[in-house]
């Protein structure tokens, strides 16, 4: 494998975790970090390694093709791992179009891209798609998804991401383009932006404002520490045969109501509250449209072909994320008010 990788998408929750690890495990790489910086695209993620000599960041938008061609031609990448995207399935039941063109046509961008500047001499060469588990739709009671699962999105959100997957084997199998995908369960962890479910609830928690829970809090997801997924991705960029799927998941079911539950214990020791103190902000709300039951992912393949497993009980990573949460009040503070967006001015504005 060459040594120029792109990895759009890296100013986000999983996306910097994975910056994070190659700047850091390999400095013989150049990692080159491409973001649009939307709401949820954060530099401050990455203030550790921003002076390392073997990052760089460039904003640039994927659903520009002409922007993304005159880029790779320029910098000639070696890879893509590609996880730019549009991931809040509420905001897909509010603005469809938006998914559409993230995922779906920047995605297409990109294979056009790499297509055009690899043309067709993919030694070396790899394009490395991540993707998720809710391109498989629902479960019920019983079952796992396997990389056979037959997709059956139901969201815009899941919708957009199942066409981009099968856009990028569309390309492997047409083009013969290096490529492999990964279908991975709910992450937490660290810098999550604090929309999705553990860090509003940290959020709120920590500000006594109410805990929403759609429903019943019946719908259960796999959950799995954000750098075990990074470690993941790591593992099958270097190691997965061209062509291949991976489902990446912690075995590690739990219900929404009773991941909350959980949280609200440790946050109560965590802040020093009375036993059931937190418990009391749990507010139900009106249901999800569209609202997937239940997923759960078999990563056999994953960890029998390629040797990686989960590194965390549940429990002692959820108190390892409430931890950073708690210790880091100033980037939760920069992130709810919007400051964070200013970061980028004052660091990078000189580079564009």
């Amino acid at each position: 494998m060459k040594n120029k990788i792109l990895i759009t998408g890296g100013a986000g929750f999983i996306g910097s975790h994975v910056v994070r690890r190659f700047v850091t495990n390999y400095p013989h790489y150049e990692i080159v970090n491409l973001d649009k910086l939307t709401y949820a695209g954060n530099l401050a993620n990455l203030k550790d390694i921003e002076d390392r000599p073997n990052y760089r960041f460039i904003k640039a938008d994927i659903t520009d093709p002409i922007e993304i061609n005159e880029l790779f031609l320029k910098e000639e990448f070696d890879a893509v791992i590609h996880l730019a995207a549009e991931s809040h399935v509420d905001r897909s039941i509010t603005d469809p179009t938006a998914f559409v063109m993230t995922n779906v046509i920047g995605t297409v961008n990109l294979l056009n891209a790499a297509k055009e500047c690899w043309k067709g001499s993919y030694a070396g060469r790899r394009f490395y798609h991540v993707s998720t588990d809710e391109v498989y739709g629902s479960l019920g009671e019983t079952g796992l998804f396997t990389e056979s699962t037959v997709y059956d999105p139901h969201s815009p959100y899941s919708a957009s991401k199942a066409s981009s997957d099968h856009f990028v084997r569309a390309y492997h199998d047409t083009y013969g383009l290096d490529s492999v995908i990964s279908n991975c369960s709910n992450n937490y962890g660290s810098h999550h932006f604090p929309e999705k479910l553990i860090p509003l609830a940290i959020n709120n928690i920590k500000n006594n404002k109410p805990v929403p829970i759609y429903g019943k809090g019946e719908n259960v997801r796999d959950w799995l520490w954000v750098e075990d997924h990074a470690r993941a991705i790591d593992v099958i960029f270097h190691q997965a045969k061209s062509g291949e799927t991976y489902n990446i998941g912690g075995h590690n079911e739990w219900k929404n109501i009773d991941l909350i539950k959980l949280l609200c214990s440790i946050m109560d020791l965590k802040l020093g509250r009375g036993s059931g103190d937190s418990e009391k902000l749990i507010t139900y709300v009106k249901d999800r449209a569209g609202h997937d039951l239940r997923y759960a992912i078999d990563s056999t393949k994953l960890q029998e072909n390629l040797n990686w497993v989960p590194s965390l009980q549940f429990e002692e990573g959820l108190a390892k994320t409430v931890d950073w949460y708690l210790e880091n009040e100033e980037w939760l503070n920069d992130v709810t008010t919007g400051q964070y967006q200013n970061y980028y001015a004052g660091q990078y504005i000189t580079l564009d």
